[in-house]
Protein backbone atom coordinates (compact mmCIF):
# COMPACT_ATOMS: atom_id res chain seq x y z
CA UNK A 1 0.00 0.00 0.00
CA UNK A 2 1.11 3.48 -1.06
CA UNK A 3 1.59 5.86 1.61
CA UNK A 4 -0.64 8.12 0.15
CA UNK A 5 -3.22 5.77 0.38
CA UNK A 6 -2.05 4.94 3.81
CA UNK A 7 -2.55 8.99 4.91
CA UNK A 8 -6.22 8.73 3.24
CA UNK A 9 -6.93 5.39 5.11
CA UNK A 10 -6.47 7.54 8.64
CA UNK A 11 -8.00 10.52 7.42
CA UNK A 12 -11.17 8.18 6.59
CA UNK A 13 -11.18 6.38 9.92
CA UNK A 14 -10.87 10.71 11.75
CA UNK A 15 -13.73 10.96 9.33
CA UNK A 16 -15.90 8.08 10.43
CA UNK A 17 -14.75 8.64 14.30
CA UNK A 18 -15.95 12.50 13.51
CA UNK A 19 -19.14 11.47 12.00
CA UNK A 20 -19.58 8.73 15.08
CA UNK A 21 -19.49 11.67 17.39
CA UNK A 22 -21.48 13.94 15.37
CA UNK A 23 -24.08 11.43 15.48
CA UNK A 24 -24.65 11.35 19.63
CA UNK A 25 -25.16 15.12 18.66
CA UNK A 26 -28.54 14.21 17.31
CA UNK A 27 -31.67 13.58 19.89
CA UNK A 28 -32.95 10.22 18.94
CA UNK A 29 -36.79 8.94 19.98
CA UNK A 30 -35.08 5.81 21.27
CA UNK A 31 -31.85 6.46 23.42
CA UNK A 32 -29.71 3.65 21.90
CA UNK A 33 -30.64 4.40 18.16
CA UNK A 34 -28.05 5.58 16.02
CA UNK A 35 -28.11 6.68 11.99
CA UNK A 36 -24.90 5.06 11.42
CA UNK A 37 -23.53 8.03 9.42
CA UNK A 38 -20.04 6.29 9.75
CA UNK A 39 -20.97 3.64 8.21
CA UNK A 40 -21.01 5.81 5.15
CA UNK A 41 -17.32 6.42 5.30
CA UNK A 42 -17.19 2.54 5.71
CA UNK A 43 -18.65 1.52 2.61
CA UNK A 44 -16.47 4.21 0.59
CA UNK A 45 -13.24 2.49 2.37
CA UNK A 46 -14.50 -1.16 1.25
CA UNK A 47 -15.20 0.22 -2.09
CA UNK A 48 -11.95 2.05 -2.91
CA UNK A 49 -9.75 0.14 -1.06
CA UNK A 50 -10.89 -3.56 0.07
CA UNK A 51 -11.98 -5.34 3.08
CA UNK A 52 -8.83 -5.11 5.45
CA UNK A 53 -9.14 -1.63 4.93
CA UNK A 54 -12.76 -0.65 5.85
CA UNK A 55 -12.40 -3.49 8.76
CA UNK A 56 -9.76 -1.56 10.16
CA UNK A 57 -11.50 1.66 9.85
CA UNK A 58 -14.63 0.27 11.45
CA UNK A 59 -12.64 -1.33 14.59
CA UNK A 60 -10.86 1.98 14.94
CA UNK A 61 -14.40 3.81 14.80
CA UNK A 62 -15.75 1.49 17.26
CA UNK A 63 -12.75 1.39 19.62
CA UNK A 64 -12.06 5.04 20.05
CA UNK A 65 -15.63 6.18 19.83
CA UNK A 66 -16.06 4.09 22.91
CA UNK A 67 -12.99 5.03 24.25
CA UNK A 68 -13.96 9.14 23.76
CA UNK A 69 -17.85 8.82 24.31
CA UNK A 70 -16.96 6.33 27.58
CA UNK A 71 -18.75 3.21 26.47
CA UNK A 72 -15.54 1.39 26.12
CA UNK A 73 -16.78 -2.61 27.03
CA UNK A 74 -20.43 -1.97 27.62
CA UNK A 75 -23.19 -2.89 25.61
CA UNK A 76 -23.25 0.12 23.19
CA UNK A 77 -19.29 -1.03 22.35
CA UNK A 78 -20.33 -4.85 22.27
CA UNK A 79 -23.01 -3.97 20.18
CA UNK A 80 -21.36 -2.15 17.69
CA UNK A 81 -18.30 -4.02 17.73
CA UNK A 82 -20.67 -7.22 16.32
CA UNK A 83 -22.84 -5.34 14.11
CA UNK A 84 -19.74 -3.30 12.39
CA UNK A 85 -18.03 -6.82 11.66
CA UNK A 86 -21.09 -8.36 10.97
CA UNK A 87 -21.62 -5.72 8.42
CA UNK A 88 -18.48 -5.21 6.96
CA UNK A 89 -17.64 -9.02 6.23
CA UNK A 90 -21.61 -8.67 4.58
CA UNK A 91 -20.95 -5.96 2.60
CA UNK A 92 -17.72 -7.44 1.12
CA UNK A 93 -19.25 -10.93 0.33
CA UNK A 94 -22.15 -8.79 -1.47
CA UNK A 95 -19.37 -6.73 -2.81
CA UNK A 96 -16.98 -9.97 -4.31
CA UNK A 97 -20.70 -11.23 -5.91
CA UNK A 98 -20.88 -8.54 -8.02
CA UNK A 99 -24.90 -8.07 -7.36
CA UNK A 100 -25.44 -4.62 -6.10
CA UNK A 101 -24.47 -1.28 -6.43
CA UNK A 102 -23.49 1.33 -3.27
CA UNK A 103 -27.27 1.30 -2.19
CA UNK A 104 -28.07 -2.64 -1.99
CA UNK A 105 -24.50 -3.00 -0.57
CA UNK A 106 -25.78 0.00 2.13
CA UNK A 107 -28.66 -2.06 2.96
CA UNK A 108 -26.85 -5.69 3.23
CA UNK A 109 -24.55 -3.73 5.81
CA UNK A 110 -27.27 -2.14 7.40
CA UNK A 111 -29.24 -5.44 7.88
CA UNK A 112 -26.08 -7.01 8.65
CA UNK A 113 -25.40 -4.76 11.12
CA UNK A 114 -28.80 -5.12 13.11
CA UNK A 115 -28.62 -9.20 12.73
CA UNK A 116 -24.93 -8.58 14.77
CA UNK A 117 -26.30 -6.31 17.23
CA UNK A 118 -29.34 -8.66 17.84
CA UNK A 119 -27.26 -11.71 18.32
CA UNK A 120 -24.84 -9.86 20.95
CA UNK A 121 -27.90 -8.72 23.09
CA UNK A 122 -29.42 -12.25 22.75
CA UNK A 123 -25.92 -13.85 23.59
CA UNK A 124 -24.78 -10.99 26.20
CA UNK A 125 -27.49 -9.51 27.64
CA UNK A 126 -30.93 -10.54 27.29
CA UNK A 127 -31.29 -14.58 27.01
CA UNK A 128 -35.38 -14.20 26.15
CA UNK A 129 -35.92 -14.31 22.35
CA UNK A 130 -39.63 -13.17 22.81
CA UNK A 131 -38.12 -9.97 24.01
CA UNK A 132 -35.24 -10.15 20.98
CA UNK A 133 -38.63 -10.69 18.98
CA UNK A 134 -39.92 -8.03 19.52
CA UNK A 135 -37.75 -5.66 19.15
CA UNK A 136 -36.19 -7.06 15.63
CA UNK A 137 -38.87 -5.75 13.53
CA UNK A 138 -38.41 -2.40 15.29
CA UNK A 139 -34.42 -2.61 14.59
CA UNK A 140 -34.75 -4.03 11.32
CA UNK A 141 -37.36 -1.33 10.14
CA UNK A 142 -35.24 1.75 11.12
CA UNK A 143 -32.02 0.08 10.48
CA UNK A 144 -33.18 -0.17 6.90
CA UNK A 145 -34.52 3.43 6.95
CA UNK A 146 -31.01 4.38 7.48
CA UNK A 147 -29.29 2.20 5.38
CA UNK A 148 -31.39 3.55 2.44
CA UNK A 149 -30.22 6.99 3.39
CA UNK A 150 -26.37 6.26 3.90
CA UNK A 151 -27.02 4.33 1.22
CA UNK A 152 -27.90 7.38 -1.25
CA UNK A 153 -25.50 9.48 0.08
CA UNK A 154 -22.76 6.41 -0.66
CA UNK A 155 -23.48 7.27 -4.24
CA UNK A 156 -23.50 10.94 -4.47
CA UNK A 157 -20.00 11.04 -2.62
CA UNK A 158 -18.72 8.14 -5.27
CA UNK A 159 -20.22 9.82 -7.93
CA UNK A 160 -17.92 13.12 -6.84
CA UNK A 161 -14.92 10.76 -6.39
CA UNK A 162 -15.28 9.84 -9.78
CA UNK A 163 -14.77 13.49 -10.96
CA UNK A 164 -11.60 14.23 -8.99
CA UNK A 165 -8.66 15.23 -11.01
CA UNK A 166 -6.01 13.09 -9.18
CA UNK A 167 -8.37 9.99 -9.49
CA UNK A 168 -8.46 8.71 -5.88
CA UNK A 169 -10.31 5.27 -7.09
CA UNK A 170 -8.87 3.34 -9.72
CA UNK A 171 -11.93 0.55 -9.57
CA UNK A 172 -14.98 2.23 -10.56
Amino acid sequence: MLQRDKYRLALLAACALALHGFERLIPSPIPWLRFGFANIITLITLVVYGFNAALTITLVRVLMGSMLIGTFLGPPFIMSLVGGCFSVVAMWIALRVRVFGPLGLSLTGALFHNIGQLLAVYAVFIQNLRSIAVLAPVILFIGTLAGLLNGIAVIFIMEHLKKMPDNVQNTL
